[in-house]
């Protein structure tokens, strides 16, 4: 058996690794010389990768949870965009797509299957009841808003929403994710000061890692609203841009 000697490459001072000329120059002459290199940080890699196999807790709760169904069949097929995998477990989950009405009796259950989610996760509320209660807000045994039990990060409002809006609020969640900081940041992990501090609070007043880690390492984390869907939108190709 032939054996092929083992490529090397020279070594780089720490230095050079700030500077960005240097490493695109090396980029270059070793595109040029056939080898197949791109350049970039393992922070934006991870949430490529992170950001394109979103994998959602299925929590249709009411008609809203059809629409959901929708985007998952044949006509929209979200699996194009890498959420097609859906879980019946939180410990198996990245997000929480809530579909439907919360009530008071659903509350404690939505706020347990969020805690045993593994971090990072996230909430996309779907539809008027989740955003703010819908129809039956000022009804006694409905939550006005799930915003009130957990952190929300994509609004998807409607009555219900229809499943172009649903795909353009998972994209506008994948934009979010890339963005995070990984490493320090959306895995952080609890102290022990912060963990007793969560304990202590008990029911549906404990508290996520998310809301104790710093918001500057997590990136953009406000939430976001999904007013309309763009006109050149068409979800047989996604976006125009």
């Amino acid at each position: 058996m032939e054996v092929n000697k083992r490529a090397s490459i020279k070594s780089i001072p720490y230095d050079e690794f700030k500077d960005n000329d240097t490493l695109e120059k090396i980029a270059q002459e070793l595109n040029e010389g056939g080898a197949n290199v791109v350049v970039g940080s393992l922070d934006a890699a991870i949430n490529w990768g992170r950001s394109n196999s979103l994998w959602s807790l299925t929590f249709g709760t009411s008609c809203c949870g059809i629409e959901f169904m929708a985007v998952g069949c044949a006509r929209y097929d979200f699996s194009r965009f890498g959420f097609e995998v859906t879980r019946n477990s939180p410990r198996q989950a990245d997000l929480i797509m809530c579909a439907g009405t919360i009530t008071n009796k659903m509350a404690p259950v939505f706020k347990r299957l969020y805690d045993e989610m593994a971090e990072p996760k996230y909430v996309v509320a779907v539809g008027g009841c989740a955003i703010s209660g819908g129809p039956f807000k000022k009804s006694y045994n409905v939550v006005r808003g799930i915003s009130e039990l957990v952190p929300v990060d994509v609004y998807i409002p409607g009555c219900p929403p229809r499943p172009e809006a649903i795909l353009y609020g998972m994209m506008q969640l994948q934009r979010k994710v890339k963005v995070e900081k990984f490493f320090g940041g959306a895995n952080h992990k609890m102290t022990q000061d912060e963990k007793e501090l969560s304990m202590s609070k008990g029911g549906l007043r404990g508290l996520s890692n998310e809301n104790l880690s710093d918001s500057e390492k997590l990136g953009h984390k406000e939430p976001i609203i999904v007013t309309e869907v763009p006109k050149d939108f068409d979800p047989q190709k996604g976006l125009t841009d």
